[in-house]
């Protein structure tokens, strides 16, 4: 299931997925394109034909891709992959993560080499990284990354990648440890684990973009969770708070021009090349981020949430890592810098208000669905009644005894208890209507017309109880 939704994250960016992992990685298509996607190269082209040799040749490449990478495959032969070895297939692409996932990985800016090393030198520093014999280092470079993150927090010790994550505390930790607003973790408690588990696995699948991995109920109910699958998931937080941490602190990196003198004309002209292009992309990007243009549905705010990510994501961390110039000796230089600075904290407190704004905006068309369902579930059935009870007082009764008659005004004055109810029933669910017409127009949201889960609208309704309660006394 892990490994499934991690080649699955990486495969939907081409437009596809897999279902079996035994089963469609065989032909090598599929393995050849998730090889493009991860790696960011091309391959050699592949064979489209059926037959075994042509799906032999196809996986063949893809393994020699990654032999080129530095990988040593052993015991792992395309043939095994072809006949839908599943232990070879999974053996595979763990290789493929601990490579292109995990042993890039860098602690306190420095990347984890996977080669191994002697002991350092007497006199350094006990915070040296030494790394470990090469077939262990990623996973040792991953697990200082996690020790560092969760160091601060309570009731999280990160030892090993198996017991050390069954209460969920640490996967809360690295959330809260990167984005706060996102995790109340004083609120957690250690021995309710998959509350803990699911809260996190939740909120990286939402505010991530990193897919659920993991069940939480596996996790709590074994001895000793899968530790390839746990660091498979954890190294995705590596990525995505890496690229997050960038976007962040690289803007200040242009301002390091302050406090350089360079003499070289070149870069002079570079600076102010990539200053020029990120001023006119901050320009650009402000009015953007100043809009409050109101939605009419969830999924269409959903839509701008999912934008709004996607420039945090994707299109803010970029701008920044182009400008790494070190050059500062000008006065034209020292005002650049000072706008691009002023310019850049501007963007961050547009950013922010325009999330808080999005999502503010998002619970009201919440609340105001929850709104209308209620008044459809409540409204349905009252509408049943009033057509009912229009029906019962029109009807014409032929009655031939004394108790006959006795009946039917027994019958009327029952009916003409309910109405005082009835009457309260039909003004709560008009006062639902009102309520999330209230709310639509106190924050300035445009609603469609109508409800969408009811056709029964508060007209209908008032229309159907003034024939009800002007049709009763003619029987009285």
């Amino acid at each position: 299931q892990t490994f499934t939704a991690w080649c699955n994250s990486h495969l939907r960016k081409a437009g596809t997925q897999i279902e079996n992992i035994d089963e469609d990685f065989r032909d090598g298509l599929k393995l050849m394109l998730l090889l493009e996607v991860i790696s960011g190269e091309r391959l050699p082209k592949p064979e489209r034909g059926k037959m075994r040799v042509h799906k032999i040749n196809n996986v063949n490449k893809a393994l020699d891709f990654i032999a080129s990478k530095g990988v040593k495959l052993v015991s792992i032969g395309a043939e095994e992959i072809v006949d839908g070895n599943a232990k070879m297939t999974l053996g595979m692409i763990w290789t493929i993560i601990l490579r292109f996932a995990i042993q890039d990985i860098s602690v306190e800016g420095e990347p984890w080499d996977p080669s191994p090393r002697r002991d350092p030198p007497a006199g350094s520093s006990p915070g040296s990284l030494i790394p470990v014999p090469a077939e262990t280092s990623a996973k040792e470079g991953l697990l200082l990354w996690c020790q560092r993150k969760t160091a601060p927090y309570k009731n999280v010790n990160v030892q090993n990648f198996h017991i050390s994550w069954k209460d969920g505390l640490a996967f809360n930790a690295l959330i809260h440890r990167h984005r706060p607003e996102l995790i109340e973790y004083d609120k957690l408690r250690k021995d309710d684990p998959v509350t803990n588990l699911n809260n996190a696995f939740e909120v990286a699948e939402k505010y991530l973009d990193i897919p659920k991995m993991l069940d939480a109920e596996d996790i709590v109910g074994t001895l000793r969770p899968d530790e390839k699958a746990i660091m498979t998931y954890v190294s995705c937080f590596y990525h995505a708070f890496s690229g997050a941490q960038k976007a962040e602190t690289a803007a200040n990196r242009i301002c390091k021009v302050l406090a350089v003198n360079q003499e070289n004309e070149h870069l002079m002209e570079d600076y102010e090349r990539l200053a020029s292009d990120l001023l006119a992309w901050i320009q650009r990007t402000i009015p953007w981020l100043e809009s409050r243009d109101p939605q009419k549905t969830i999924p269409a705010m959903q839509q701008k949430l999912e934008d709004f990510r996607e420039y945090r994501r994707v299109h803010k961390p970029p701008k920044v890592q182009e400008n790494e110039l070190d050059y500062y000796d000008s006065p034209s230089v020292n005002s650049r810098c000072q706008r691009i600075c002023d310019q850049w904290d501007l963007l961050g407190s547009l950013t922010h208000s325009r999330r808080d704004a999005l999502e503010k905006t998002e619970k009201q068309l919440e609340t105001i669905d929850e709104l209308h369902l209620e008044y459809a579930k409540r409204a349905a059935p009252f509408n049943n009644w009033m057509e009912s009870a229009m029906e019962d007082l029109q009807d014409m009764f032929i009655v031939h005894t004394i108790e006959e008659i006795q009946g039917l005004i027994a019958a009327h004055d029952q009916f003409k208890s309910t109405l005082p109810e009835a009457d309260k029933e039909r003004e709560a669910i008009l006062g639902i209507q009102r309520e999330a017409q209230r709310i639509a127009e106190l924050h300035g949201i445009q609603l469609p017309a109508g409800n969408p889960y009811t056709s029964v609208t508060p007209q209908l309704i008032n229309a159907k109880w003034e024939r009800v309660r002007t049709r009763r006394p003619g029987w009285d």
